[in-house]
């Protein structure tokens, strides 16, 4: 399993709690600093059966300033994500061919 994490968001925290109290091992990723490439994000996209703007974080100065009320295709959303990954929603978790956001924290349980 991994974990797409930001270790100052509540939300995120609070998953990776839940997944250690379970017991299961889990890969964290601090997305920030370990950006995914264009490519690892669209297969997240698939794994969690969402499209890109279903993940963007709309409440973020920074799309507020430069993207809010503009229309762009997937890949260029996953572009913006890429290259302002505070923009990306969090935390996510993945585990084979699915993935889940953990927003609430509970949705991590459907893989333990």
């Amino acid at each position: 399993m991994k974990i797409y994490h930001n270790p100052r968001c509540s939300k995120s925290r609070q998953t990776l709690q839940i997944i250690k109290d379970a017991g299961a091992e889990v890969e964290i990723i601090e997305y920030l600093n370990e950006v995914p490439t264009q490519d690892e994000l669209a297969a997240i996209l698939i794994k969690l059966g969402m499209n890109a703007e279903d993940i963007l974080r709309k409440g973020e100065d920074i799309f507020k300033q430069n993207y809010k009320g503009k229309t762009f295709s997937n890949d260029e959303w996953i572009k913006i994500m890429i290259e302002n990954p505070k923009l990306i929603e969090r935390p996510i978790i993945i585990k084979g061919n699915k993935a889940v956001l953990g927003r609430p924290p509970e949705n991590v349980n459907e893989f333990l």
